[in-house]
Parts: structure tokens; sequence; C-alpha cells
């Protein structure tokens, strides 16, 4: 076909057969020196013709007679001289790929086709904030409906963090085998699926398991979605517009934290069948949460392959189609006549430690791994540490009864947050009763009649009952302590574990609100960090953020409040995300496309270790000691802070 037929827009498509390396173009100069010389070489014999080894470095059958070791030496000498020269000339095509690349996209501008890419890919990051934060809220609810211990509790709480670093370790990889589109449409299917199923599921195991599937296949939308959306953007647009890009994780927490705050409290939201199935509220809010991902999907369907990517696996003709399709779209939406313009395999992890990149790719791991188990870890010790400071509150108020005796009295409305020590009860009636946070010790009831109890972080520890009956209640024998029982009776117990109405539906929107709060700080970070990572560069931007953010973690030590802590951490969110954009648009930078989105998954699987080793042990000190948290978050971002000024300046380079 030639160039006229190919319509307004035409590419001059390089003479040359590709190499190894196939997808790089040979520039129209060299083509034009093929043509020059071939006139000097016509008439030669074929003694002078170049023997097809030889260019590999491998001699004739004839170059070495009679054994000759001089003939061995020469010919081991040129076969290095000849590799050289062919890593020379394949470095150089390299580099004129990029040029060139760089140069169409300049000339397709930046227009609606970029913004329109830009919303789509940033409702794959929104699924990943949303992921973040969905098991946090559903937690309080979950363990009631499940009958959670704290080691289960802790496992849900960890197991996304486990999916998702799988998941960036084998979509990253997978992304640059089989492109980033059809890697991101695989990854984002898996984790709606998934999250769909983890809402009606009813056992713990196997809602673990869903949300763990549901972690792997949103682990690959932050490595895949930085690269695929770079490969569209020219250089003096990428870093600010790759900032732009992180606001959609923000957005994600901002919308996750508003729907738990406006259907988890709402417990009339809810059915059962009998006490094998229940649907309560939270579940909606599960089933909510994977809207995101849904429609990430259906938009990612309307969008193009990388072209970067056909460039690199020998699609030229793909490759050419869709850059012609960015042109196009951009000079339309801008009213401009359609202009002409002319241009100039299977990888693993293991690649991104080739010589080339191996002191980039330690420096990137020490950096991700430092501010991520500072970020995540203190993000997530952060609220357990207020529920921590709230029932210390709450325990301080709790009244106590001392030697009380009661009889023949009827108990039918809520008993909270009190304590009653060698108490008597002697036919007493509790009925229709709610009791939210009460303990009975070495008390005696006789005679006494229970029905209809609903019970919440409730425990009868050493007490007798003696011609008791139970009849409806959930006074489970978990909550019965070193009790005796005696010709007492329970009938129609509560089966399974219901989720009550007795939940403090305040500490419940506290908890949202503070999220919320903290997701809605990033903003200002992302904005500033947006207008300026092309302007002070991304490691200036790198390594002041994590200055300030370690001394604004210090801070934290000083906060003996709830306000005072809310406030410091969302000083500490909105400087930190400059360090994470910075952090994201470097990672794209620094590696060239056919290991870009392998070494971004490797890095971010990375940092879902990091993130789950400081989540283990920060959350370990909670109601020990403030201090030791704050010294590792601190200590981590410093030695990330100083390693992230030995990378590499990418500012004004071209896209390797």
């Amino acid at each position: 076909m030639s160039v006229s037929q190919r319509g307004p827009l035409y590419v001059r498509y390089y003479g040359g057969v590709p190499g190894n390396d196939a997808g790089y173009y040979r520039n129209d100069s060299r083509a034009n020196d093929d043509e020059g010389h071939s006139d000097s070489t016509e008439g030669h014999d074929e003694d002078d013709e170049i023997y097809e080894g030889e260019y590999q470095g491998i001699p004739r059958a004839d170059s070495g007679k009679d054994g000759s070791i001089d003939g061995v030496t020469a010919a081991q000498a040129q076969q290095f001289r000849d590799l050289s020269a062919y890593e020379g000339e394949r470095r150089k095509d390299q580099e004129e790929l990029a040029q060139q690349y760089e140069t169409i996209l300049q000339e397709c501008g930046h227009g609606k086709f970029q913004w329109t890419l830009y919303f789509v890919l940033g409702l794959a990051l929104m699924a990943d904030g949303v992921e973040i934060f969905v098991v946090g809220f559903v937690l309080p609810s979950a363990e009631k409906d499940m009958c959670l211990s704290e080691p289960n509790k802790g496992m849900l709480g960890l197991i996304v963090y486990l999916g998702m670093m799988v998941g960036a370790f084998v979509w990253g990889g997978l992304a640059d085998r089989i492109g980033r589109r059809q890697t991101l449409l695989i990854s984002l299917s898996i984790n709606s699926v998934f999250a769909f199923f983890s809402s009606f599921v009813q056992g713990y195991v196997s809602f673990l398991f869903c949300r763990l599937a549901s972690g792997v296949g949103i682990g690959g939308s932050i490595p895949i979605v930085f690269s695929y959306y770079s490969e569209f953007l020219a250089q003096e647009k990428r870093g600010e517009h790759l900032s732009w890009l992180c606001m959609f994780w923000m957005i994600g927490g901002i919308y996750a934290s508003a729907m738990a705050w406006a259907i988890i409290p709402h417990y009339g939201w809810s059915f059962q069948m009998g006490s094998a199935y229940q649907f309560h509220s939270w579940r909606v809010f599960v089933l909510v949460c994977a809207l995101p991902s849904v429609a990430a999907i259906s938009a990612l369907t309307t969008m193009p392959e990388s072209p970067r990517f056909y460039l690199e696996n020998g699609k030229h003709d793909e490759a050419w189609m869709i850059l012609k399709q960015v042109h196009d779209t951009n000079m339309r939406a801008k009213g401009y006549p359609e202009r002409v313009f002319s241009v100039s395999h299977t990888h693993n992890f293991l690649t991104i430690f080739s010589p080339e990149y191996r002191r980039t790719t330690y420096m990137m791991m020490a950096v991700w791994f430092s501010m991520s188990f500072s970020y995540y870890g203190l993000t997530v010790w952060f609220p357990d540490m207020i529920k921590y400071m709230q029932k210390q509150e709450y325990s301080s108020r709790t009244k106590v009864f001392v030697k009380e005796k009661v009889e023949h009295v009827t108990f039918n409305f809520t008993l909270e947050n009190q304590v009653h020590r060698q108490g008597e009860y002697f036919n007493d009636k509790f009925m229709n009763l709610k009791l939210r946070s009460m303990v009975f010790e070495d008390s005696l009831f006789e005679e006494c009649y229970f029905e209809d109890i609903t019970s919440s972080n409730t425990f009868f520890k050493n007490c007798t009952f003696i011609a008791t009956l139970f009849y409806n209640t959930d006074l489970f024998k978990y909550r019965l302590v070193n009790c005796k029982l005696i010709n007492s009776t329970f009938l129609h117990n509560k089966e399974g574990c219901l989720l009550s109405d007795v939940s403090d539906e305040n500490n419940a929107y506290m908890v949202y609100f503070v999220s919320f709060l903290g997701t809605l700080a990033v903003l200002p970070g992302n904005i500033v960090s947006a207008l300026l990572m092309d302007k002070i560069g991304r490691l200036r931007m790198l390594a002041g953020s994590s200055v300030i953010s370690c001394i604004s973690c210090f801070f934290l030590s000083f906060g003996n409040s709830e306000s005072a802590m809310i406030a410091l951490l969302c000083l500490f969110g909105g400087i930190s995300i400059a360090s994470w954009n910075a952090l994201d648009v470097l990672t794209v930078e620094l590696y060239p496309s056919d290991k870009r989105t392998t070494a971004f998954g490797f890095l971010n699987a990375l940092c879902k270790l990091a993130a789950v080793l400081g989540i283990s042990i920060f959350t370990s000190f909670v109601g020990i000691t403030k201090a030791v948290p704050i010294l590792f978050a601190s200590g981590a971002l410093a030695v990330g802070s100083f390693l992230a000024l030995k990378l590499p300046e990418t500012r004004g380079q071209v896209l390797q």
C-alpha cells in the first residue's frame, strides 16, 4: 500500500529488517545510504561478499586454515568486536525508536483522546482505592455476622494486601507479554466477579477466599494503569498528567467512605431466610464497592492497546493505526484540519535485574519498601489507635455496682456500660432486653427468666444460675465464663451470630467520617504535586515530600486527643501523597517499554509485602505505646528520602 493510500495521516516506515529486537525502525538516512552504495558494490564477485555468519562474529570455515592459533585468536577478536558493534547498534536503534515515538506523540498532541483515557484508567485506579477500604469498613459488622475471633479479624484485614501483592507481581509481568489493555481487562474482571460473590457468601472461609481473589484481580491496576497511560503522553505532559491520574485513588477512598457512611449504619436494609442465609447492610456496601471496577471494564473496552507495546512486539501496522486514531481524535476535537505528520518476546521479572538496570531496581526496591512500610503501617494503625482511645474514654464512664440485691423486678430496657459484682438476683425477669457492654461477676441468679435477649460485648463471669430459664436469647456458652448452671434450661436459642441493632451508630459514623477526612486531605497534595512535578523534578518532589512527611509523622507522638491525632494524620496524608505521585512517575520513566509493567508490578508487589509487615508490626503496639510505631515510620521515611536522592532524575527525558 502506498503512502497516499493510507489517508491524510501517514507514516514513513524506515527500511531494513528488524534484528533480534523486533520492532525497531531504521531511519531513512540508513536506507538512503544503502541505496547510495548499491552502485559501488556492483560487479564484485562472490569472494568479496560478506559471509552471513561473519556479521555475527562466526568465522568462515577456511578462516583458520592449518589450525593456526593466530587464525582462531583473530576470529575471536573479530567476534568480540562484532558483538560490541551489534550492542552499540541495538542501543542506537532503541534510542532512535524512543525519539521517533516521542516525535509522534508531540505531533498527535494532547487532547480529547488522552483525557478520555484519563477518566477510563481513573476508574480502574479508583477501584484499587476502594478495595483498600472495603474490609476495614465492613469488619465491625462482619465480625458479628460471622462470629469472628481476633485472629480471624486480623487475617481478614491483611488478606486484601496479600492478594494485591500476588496480583501486582502476576499482572505486571503479563502486561509486558500480552498487552496492557487485555491484561487490565482480565484483572478487573476477576476483581469484579469475586467482589460480587463476596457480597453474598455466608461463611468466613468463603468470604476470605473471595476477598483474596478480588485483591489478586485489583492488584494489576496500579502497575498497568500508569504504564499504559504514560505511553500516550508526550514528555512535557507526562509528569503532570500522571500526577493528576493519582487523584482517582483518593476519589476511590472518598467514594468508599461516603458509601459506608450512607449504607452500613442502616440496619433495616437487610433480610434473612431463617438462620441459614442473612444479607445485611454491610453486604450492600460490598456490592456497591464493586461498581467502579465494573464501570472501568465497560469503558476500557472502547480504548485501544498501547501503540508502544505493539512497536516493541513488531506489530507496526497496529501501532500506526492507533497513533492515527489518537491524532485524528485530538485534531477533530480541536477543530483543526487533519495534518500530515511523519515518523521517522517475552519477559519475566528477572530482566529488571540485568546489569543495566540492577542498581536502579535495588534502589527502587528500597524506596518503595520504606514508603509502603511507613504509610500503610501508619494508616491502618491510626484507626485502631482511635478505636482504642474511644474504648478507653468509654471505659472511663463505666458504672460499677457491688453487692446489689434485686428481687421480683422486670428489666425491659437497655442496660449499657455497667459492671455488676457480687450481686444477687431472685425471681427477676429480663425481657425484650438489649445488653451492651455489660459484665456480671461473681453474681447469683435464682429462679430468674431471660427472654428475647440481644447482647453485645456482654459476659457473665464466675456466676451461678439456679432454676433459671433462657428463652430465645443469644447468651451462648462463650458469654458464660466459668459459670455454674444448676437446673437451668436454654430453649430456642438465637442461632448464629446475628447483627444486632445495639452497635454504637455514633462511633460508626465517626470512623467513616475520619476516613473521609483523611482521604480528602490528600487532595491539596495531589494538586500541588501535579502542578510542580515537571517544574521541580521527580527526585526533589520525592525526597522533599518524604522529609516533610517524616517530620509530620514525628509530631503524631504529641497528639493526645482524637481531634489532634486526626489533624496530624490528615497533614501526614496530604504531604506524603506527593511522594507517591513522584515515585509512580519515576518508576514509569526509569524502565523501557518491554520491562515497564513488569518492573512496576514487581515493585508494587514488594509494596504490598511491606504493607503487610508494617500493619502487622504497628498494630501489635496498639494500647502499648505510640512511640515505637511512630519511630519506625519516621525512620523508614528518612531512609527512603535519602535513597531517593541516589536515583537518576528523569525529568525532561524521552520515555525509553
